[in-house]
């Protein structure tokens, strides 16, 4: 299919949540049957995610199954999502191999509902119409079809940060006061300009920042218009925005402020425990990522900080039922019970990932998390949360991001050229486009 014809898809606004104003309180799909589950007998309900939901070590998987005796949960985990996306298309094509529960991105969720609607349950069959209030529009509408299906509950969302390492900044002479720090770094000017310093003074082996791909990410995620305009056209190739934050991504490399660390490659893992990185730019999910990697030796060593430029969102996912799914009616009262308001305040508490769900907000304002000096994270990703713009995604949205993530890729680590990288990356995209 031609770039334009699939440009011209009708995009949906989602992402940040949009908690402007006050906060809420906290169709079928074929078939006749609500679930395809055989009566009685023990079940195991399986959960396909990527990256790190965090369920698991939030206990919450151990406090379901003490709640529903007979049931237990069974996870299957990918670090990079592009590997997990790839994976689950190929199930998806044949209907085999699916888990009960699948994760989906947000940037994926757009292609789910306008591409791949009949691939999974219809959660109105077993109720979710009921939970519509419980969660910011945005949130709801993207996971729902133009004829009312929904196909995923969503899970978090992911208000922008700063997370640093106070322990480098100090051996480099440098500011570690996370108040201070969010006036030297307001602008994203200022911020490139505090790593020079950095640079100069640095603790042997250890960078500014972890990669260019991240810098590119956390900038376009404080745009409403990235690589779609709300008319559903792509424009990425066009879009101002996503040109200042290619630029500023490629002048931290020629500025030599970068690890050159592909994230979530092994190397980058690794880099969490040895330091070196000073600064990542961080979404609330992220803080659940740094302490599976930095481990208990990076307590008190990391803070967190207001974001350079304002505040942006990065991430967030659903949890959906496949058609194929073996469980259908006891996945969804798995799901409806993750994403409820108290399971996702407890979830941020635990693992910093920021709710969705809108009576889960309220009640983590006051929340710090010791692990990060004791940073209050939960006025820091409110506060971004709710000034956050509310985004446009397309169809191929994620797609487009990982083609130009993967062009700066070859600027940082190949030394390419920024325009042959850029070339690559429309290539790629005209390739993933058909």
């Amino acid at each position: 299919m031609p770039i334009a014809r699939a440009a011209r898809r009708a995009a949906v606004r989602v992402g940040a949540v949009a908690l402007a104003g006050s906060l809420l309180a906290a169709c079928g799909s074929g078939g006749t049957d609500a679930s395809s589950d055989a009566a009685g007998g023990d079940i195991t309900l399986t959960v396909d995610l990527f990256g790190s939901f965090g369920y698991k070590e939030a206990g919450l998987y151990d406090a379901y199954e003490k709640l529903h005796p007979g049931i237990t949960i069974k996870q299957t985990d990918t670090e990079d999502e592009q590997d997990y996306w790839k994976s689950l298309q190929t199930r998806l094509a044949g209907g085999g191999g699916l888990a009960d529960v699948q994760g989906i991105e947000v940037g994926r969720i757009a292609s789910v509902t306008q591409q791949q609607a009949d691939k999974f349950e219809d959660l109105n069959r077993y109720g979710a119409a009921e939970l519509k209030d419980e969660f910011a529009e945005a949130k709801w509408s993207a996971a729902t079809t133009q004829d009312g299906r929904v196909l995923g509950l969503g899970t978090d969302v992911g208000p922008e940060a700063m997370c640093y390492r106070s322990d480098l900044l100090k051996q480099a002479g440098l500011p570690t006061d996370r108040e201070e720090l969010a006036k030297r770094w307001s602008t994203w000017d200022g911020y490139l300009e505090l790593g020079k310093q950095y640079k100069a003074k640095a603790p042997a082996g250890s960078a500014w920042m972890d990669s260019m791909g991240s810098l590119f990410t956390i900038m376009i995620g404080q745009e409403e218009e990235r690589y779609y305009d709300a008319s559903g056209a792509l424009v990425y190739d066009t879009n101002p925005a996503v040109k200042a934050a290619w630029d500023a991504a490629a002048g931290a490399a020629e500025a030599g402020l970068s690890a050159k660390l592909d994230q979530w490659s092994p190397q980058w893992n690794q880099a969490f425990a040895a330091g070196s990185f000073a600064t990542l730019p961080c979404p609330a999910w992220m803080l659940g990522y740094i302490k599976g990697q930095a481990g208990d030796a990076g307590a008190g060593k990391w803070d967190i900080a207001k974001l350079p430029g304002g505040a942006g969102n990065w991430g967030g996912s659903y949890l959906a039922v496949p058609r194929a799914a073996k469980h259908k009616k006891e996945a969804y009262e798995l799901i409806k019970w993750l994403t409820a308001p108290e399971q996702q305040a407890k979830l941020f508490e635990k693992q910093g990932n920021f709710p969705s769900a809108t009576g889960a907000i309220a009640s983590v304002a006051d929340a710090k998390d010791p692990y990060f000096s004791n940073a209050p994270i939960g006025q820091i990703f409110g506060d971004a949360a709710k000034a956050a713009p509310v985004q446009v995604l397309g169809v191929h949205d994620k797609n487009v991001a990982d083609q130009i993530t993967n062009a700066l890729s070859e600027v940082e680590r190949k030394g390419l050229a920024p325009d042959k990288a850029w070339a690559n990356a429309k290539r790629g995209v005209a390739n993933v486009m058909g």
